[in-house]
């Protein structure tokens, strides 16, 4: 066991996105999402149909509490005393009443997990402010906190992802679609089409990356690089990365193309089958379910298309096992992991963006 140092953290807060656990709380939740944003109610009421198709419950927190349980697992097992706290941005458990909670426990400084592995403003900063939030909200006994980085290249990410595109692969080994047997050139058969998919943001927030000039904390960038990664392990050479969850007036410019008219496009190309991989989500929270297994494979079914769709991390041991990686980095000095050389940036200490003008939002807040 490697000893820790000095500078010892108390706890570890798991700071995620939220999600209702029932449907009274579906449109309170969303109004949070929203605020500020002038969003018209009746894109409000037309998500809120995608949560009550489900019971008006999103899978995110349990996914969130069960990854929890292994985090805490891997730290007992590596000999690490580390009590983990849950936290959200928009829903319950709040990260204000966490943090309280904290500060009352006596945790004076803690590492904060955000559940996103990339940069960005709704990715990266916008955990800062969530952090900087809550330390104002409970004042001078706020506990110091530090944001772990961005993770988007680490092995044990792209691993388990690159697991994930080999089990759904193997899903569709023989499946016969229009009369063309599916499987890779090593089966005889037509090769399914590999698609990465990530959360779609305005084009001005992707833009805002700040420093460096070539836009290594861009996004997007970051995203493709995370779906090269992932091909290039499992021995793709050719796939594509498209976007899915667009919100917001269609006179705002977004990332694109979305997948389900991805899905179309590929179809009139005459390919057969697709694996879709998303890559920008780290649980099977709601726009997963939603947006791929409902819309996207509805769509693939009226094409006549194969389809299926690989596993996000947050359920593989890799998971857990990369949480505690980027914990050990602060409490022993572990050698930071990486497999691109674009920068994982994101350690923040008490909610301090890593630049002035990285991540910013597409408009003033």
């Amino acid at each position: 066991m490697e000893p820790v140092t000095e500078l010892a953290y108390d706890a570890l807060l798991w700071l995620s996105f939220g999600g209702p656990e029932g449907p009274d709380d579906v449109l309170p939740f969303l109004e949070n999402v929203t605020r500020g944003r002038g969003v018209p109610p009746e894109r409000l009421a037309e998500v809120a149909e995608h949560y009550r198709h489900f019971g008006g419950v999103s899978p995110i927190n349990r996914l969130n509490r069960e990854a929890i349980a292994a985090v805490e697992k891997e730290l007992a097992a590596q000999g690490r005393t580390l009590p983990v706290y849950f936290g959200n941005r928009n829903w319950h458990p709040m990260v204000e009443d966490t943090l309280a909670r904290m500060a009352a426990d006596g945790v004076r400084r803690a590492l904060v997990f955000p559940t996103s592995a990339y940069g960005g403003y709704s990715a990266c900063r916008q955990y800062d402010e969530d952090i900087a939030r809550a330390r104002a909200a409970v004042g001078p006994d706020a506990p110091e906190l530090t944001k772990l980085r961005q993770f988007f290249d680490h092995p044990l990410f792209v691993g388990a992802f690159a697991d994930a595109v080999r089990a759904a692969r193997a899903e569709l080994d023989g499946v016969e679609v229009g009369g063309v047997e599916v499987g890779g050139a090593e089966l005889g058969g037509a090769e399914p089409r590999t698609v990465f998919v990530a959360h779609s943001v305005p084009e001005a927030a992707d833009r805002a990356a700040g420093p460096p000039a070539e836009g290594g904390r861009r996004y997007s960038r970051q995203v493709a690089e995370a779906a090269r990664l992932v091909a290039a392990e499992v021995g793709i050479t050719d796939f594509d990365v498209v976007w899915q969850s667009r919100s917001g007036p269609p006179s705002v410019p977004w990332l694109e193309p979305d997948v389900v008219d991805h899905l179309d496009t590929l179809h009139a190309g005459g390919v057969p089958a697709v694996v879709v991989c998303p890559i920008g989500f780290v649980s099977d929270h709601l726009e997963v379910v939603w947006d791929l297994d409902n819309e996207a494979a509805e769509r693939a079914g009226e094409l006549g298309m194969g389809f299926a769709r690989a596993a996000t991390p947050n359920g593989d041991p890799r998971f857990a096992e990369l949480v505690v990686e980027l914990v050990r980095e602060h409490v022993a000095g572990a050698e930071p992991r990486k497999l691109s050389a674009l920068p994982a940036a994101g350690c923040t200490v008490n909610g301090a963006p890593c630049a002035p003008d990285c991540c910013l939002p597409s408009r003033p807040r």
